[in-house]
């Protein structure tokens, strides 16, 4: 399988290489470092299996989805492994909704990416354990029909994500900051988000701001 790799920081492309590499199977055929190098790499070089970053910086795609849906777009028959820090649930299937074939977690198993190649190739999807965990996590949920945020976590998100502090929050409910900042961890758990980007970009997609 001829190989293109994509992700902005050279450390983790060579680390990506390495792996690449033990699974026996593949050609290095190119490397990218941004969504505008991938995009022109793509257009001049045959490539069968592209394992790529999902947020890189860049002026042609910076937004993760975007960039996939213009691959995949105009390489259909191309595959697709997705190696990423975001645990949200609705990206994870956004990515799949984009023909995205493998996931995997940036803090998962080195052994994961060779097993990756193996199942695309064999034409199976592969998703990271961790990842399959909040998957799984969010669709019981979604069955049970219980509401993924309780009413004092729901606050505590609609108010970082206006700007306030866990100090600020802590005081104005006349709470510990401590309790503050379990409730915003719990939260964050139970919508399968990792980083306050995505904390704050839930909250404007669930309306919370107006």
């Amino acid at each position: 399988m001829r190989v293109i790799i994509a992700d902005d920081h050279p450390v983790v492309r060579i680390g990506l290489r390495m792996l690449t590499d033990l699974s026996g199977t593949c050609v290095i055929v190119g490397e990218a470092d941004g969504p505008d190098s991938l995009l022109n790499l793509l257009s001049t070089t045959p490539c069968d299996l592209l394992i790529t970053d999902f947020c890189m910086p860049g002026n042609v795609q910076a937004d993760g989805l975007k960039m996939l849906s213009m691959v995949r777009r105009h390489h259909p028959a191309m595959s697709i492994i997705l190696v990423t820090v975001l645990a949200n649930v609705t990206t994870l299937k956004a990515a799949f909704a984009e023909g995205v074939m493998a996931i995997i977690a940036k803090d998962g198993s080195a052994k994961e990416l060779p097993m990756a190649i193996k199942c695309v190739r064999e034409g199976r999807r592969f998703i990271s354990d961790s990842l399959q965990t909040v998957l799984a996590q969010a669709d019981a949920e979604a069955q049970s029909g219980t509401p993924s945020l309780s009413a004092k976590e729901h606050e505590v998100v609609r108010m970082l994500a206006s700007g306030m502090t866990v100090s600020q929050i802590a005081e104005h409910f006349k709470r510990s900051v401590s309790t503050i900042s379990k409730q915003k961890i719990m939260a964050m758990q139970r919508l399968g988000i990792s980083t306050d980007v995505d904390l704050f970009a839930y909250a404007r997609e669930s309306g919370m701001l107006h």
